[in-house]
């Protein structure tokens, strides 16, 4: 009997746990044993994280649920290598889910019966498990083996605080296997081809770089299998590099002092503050050197680089993204503004009159537009899915205005606001740059705020009350206080954000007004 595809393994796995979707109860009489299901995590979209266990035969094939957006393969095979051998990991990540095949079904019950007795975190966040109703995952063809698998792999960049570059893949890859061509195109996220001169040097890259940090914290590579089998590269630049042809559209270089001259260019050109210099070279984590392949334990990682017009001298290509699906009625150039700012500097702000619901965001370089793009696309905003994506075009062309819904201009500029937080050095070092979350951190508020305060500007905006609140204990001399705010979901979190961020609330005791600062906390829960 052939092992089910994969559309058959999801069909099977999704049929078993809606089956069992209550509470199973005991029964005396014909001896049940009570099985308790497993708990659904709070997400507004409807999605279901957990979902039930469910009475399938022991298999060596695990299902797992409830994954965050951001895991990758590597903290599967992390969280649960303590159990026995992996064979195979599929990562189902539209759907936040996994298959785990160990090499033995007694590994695969120490598993489920570890989860079933108390939580099983993977990368941060509780996850839950069951055997699949599959005995074996179906491999992609040719993955296994050398002579017919794929030489070209697609890097998936995820939370890309830094840009990123071919010098930088170069870097990161070519220590690996060595590197023939690289690709980068960026839409609704940040992917890359790297083709590399043999199947044996791709499959040794993706076995020791898939789920690394290209930088601490950030950066993260997924790596699969292409479907291209060799790269067409027509130009040398940021975005693409032939590096059998050095001479491709810059023809000062050559191929043996290719990357030492590549770094060295490269961020020269970007900064004159100290920040310019080649990074220290920085071990890999012990769980991605493959020393029985020979694999480099050094790799230089370029210093991250600040993303901001005012520092870089100017706007660069490719800084304007567009957003379809917002609320008409509640959404302004302002709102958007509370949110987009938490990714880089706001140039303008435009609403699009042929195309209600549409606004153009004029940001401040094209790494703050990838930031935008990778935190902010496909989510849920006062019951709206917005799209976020890169615009054709390089700047705002003014046009003439008009009110939208709710009376305020359809075009703002932002230039000189003071609200842009990353107008300097020092201010882009203080943003800690997160993905939406259910909970928000609130500072540069006068010490008479207190919870009953934002309970009021909730309920005055039409914002749905946040559930729980944490405030900081001050410094002696501090003259504002911080805190947290936690909301049901991210959903209604982005929802006060982008209504309540940069509010003014007055000081009776003084005369200027405090400008509210919201930003997503990097805390998961109060």
């Amino acid at each position: 009997m052939s092992a089910p595809s994969f559309g058959q393994e999801q069909e099977e796995e999704d049929g078993a746990y809606e089956s069992q979707a209550k509470r199973l109860k005991p029964s005396a009489e014909e001896g049940e044993s009570r099985e308790e299901p497993v708990p659904r995590t709070g997400d507004c979209s409807g999605g279901n994280a957990g979902g039930s266990f469910h009475k399938v035969p022991v298999s060596p094939v695990v299902h797992v649920r409830g994954l965050c957006e951001s895991v990758v393969e590597a903290d599967v095979v992390e969280a649960l290598e303590k159990f026995g051998t992996i064979c195979y990991v599929m990562m189902i990540s539209f759907k936040r889910q996994a298959l785990v095949e160990f090499e033995d079904i007694e590994s695969a019950k120490k598993c489920v019966t570890f989860a079933l007795s108390e939580p099983l975190y993977i990368a941060g966040q509780q996850a839950f498990f069951n055997y699949s109703t599959s005995k074996r995952i179906t491999r992609p063809e040719n993955t296994n083996s050398v002579s017919g698998g794929n030489k070209v792999l697609l890097l998936s960049i995820q939370n890309p605080l830094y840009p990123i570059t071919v010098d930088v893949l170069y870097t990161v890859c070519n220590p690996v296997g060595k590197v023939k061509r690289i690709v980068i195109f960026k839409k609704n996220a940040i992917q890359a081809l790297v083709e590399f001169k043999s199947v044996m040097c791709a499959q040794k890259a993706k076995a020791a770089l898939n789920g690394a940090d290209i930088y601490a914290g950030c950066c993260t590579l997924k790596i699969e299998y292409a479907k291209s089998t060799r790269l067409n590269v027509t130009r040398n630049d940021n975005c693409s590099w032939d590096y059998t042809k050095p001479y491709l559209g810059r023809g000062d270089r050559v191929e043996g002092s290719q990357r030492q001259a590549i770094l060295g260019e490269h961020y020269s050109s970007f900064r004159h503050d100290g920040y310019g210099s080649r990074g220290p070279l920085l071990p890999l984590p012990s769980r991605y050197q493959m020393a029985s392949w020979d694999t480099q334990e050094l790799v230089a990682y370029p210093l991250p680089q600040a993303s901001s017009s005012y520092m870089y001298g100017g706007n660069t290509s490719g800084s304007v993204v567009m957003v379809t699906g917002l609320h008409q009625q509640k959404m302004n150039c302002s709102r958007i503004f509370n949110l987009f700012c938490l990714y880089g500097n706001i140039e303008k702000v435009k609403f699009m009159r042929s195309i209600p619901g549409t606004a153009l965001v004029e940001m401040g370089d094209e790494y703050a537009v990838e930031r935008a793009v990778t935190h902010l696309n496909n989510i849920t905003l006062f019951g709206k899915k917005i799209n976020v994506c890169v615009s054709k075009q390089n700047s705002i062309i003014p046009s003439q205005l008009f009110e939208l819904k709710d009376g305020t201009s359809s075009s703002k500029d932002f230039t000189m606001s003071k609200n842009n937080r990353f107008t300097s050095a020092g201010q882009v070092s203080k943003n800690i740059i997160q993905p939406p979350s259910c909970v928000l951190h609130y500072h540069n508020v006068p010490p008479c705020v207190t919870e009953e305060t934002f309970v009021k500007l909730c309920d005055d905006y039409k914002v749905l009350r946040f559930i729980k609140h944490k405030v900081f204990d001050p410094k002696p001399s501090a003259k504002t206080i911080s805190g947290l705010l936690a909301w049901e979901c991210k959903t209604h979190a982005m929802e006060a954000l982008s209504v309540l961020n940069h509010y003014q609330i007055k000081d009776p005791n003084g005369s200027d007004p405090y400008t509210l600062k919201l930003c997503f906390s990097t805390s998961s829960h109060l």
